[in-house]
């Protein structure tokens, strides 16, 4: 999928997929990520919990250590979708690890599970103003 192509349907859908796998037993709250990275491979992710709820890994962070764990660690946007009605930004653990790998313009597509349609774009810097860093 081409940059140019990024707050399409097709990505949100893909997203939309992964949310189809998400084991989330404990807040029956899906939740899917896809994640594109700068040589234009997506990588996708579903939350997956824990009864030891610490122990639980959110559809982002799944995405990004894929991708990263298959040596793309340089991303372009991502796609999350979950929620009903209203769409489910991610959380302040995802956006630090998304901190880690991207700027603050870094464009973040969400939408609701229930009606894609519904999408808007919001870029990293205005949900984490203030990421952690040692550089």
């Amino acid at each position: 999928m081409k940059k140019e192509k990024m707050n399409s349907v097709a990505f949100l859908k893909m997203a939309a997929q992964a949310a189809k796998r998400t084991y989330s037993p404990y807040s029956n709250f899906p939740v899917g990520a896809a994640l594109l990275t700068a040589s234009g491979i997506v990588f996708v992710g579903c939350n997956v919990e824990n009864a030891s709820y610490g122990l639980t890994l959110c559809a982002e962070r799944v995405a990004v250590m894929k991708a990263v764990s298959e040596g793309e660690p340089e991303f372009e946007a991502m796609a999350v979708v979950g929620g009903r009605g209203k769409a489910a930004l991610p959380c302040g653990a995802c956006l630090q690890v998304l901190a880690e790998f991207c700027g603050p313009e870094f464009p973040i597509i969400i939408a609701p599970l229930d009606d894609l349609k519904k999408s808007e774009v919001v870029v990293l810097g205005d949900l984490l103003p203030h990421a952690f860093a040692l550089k």
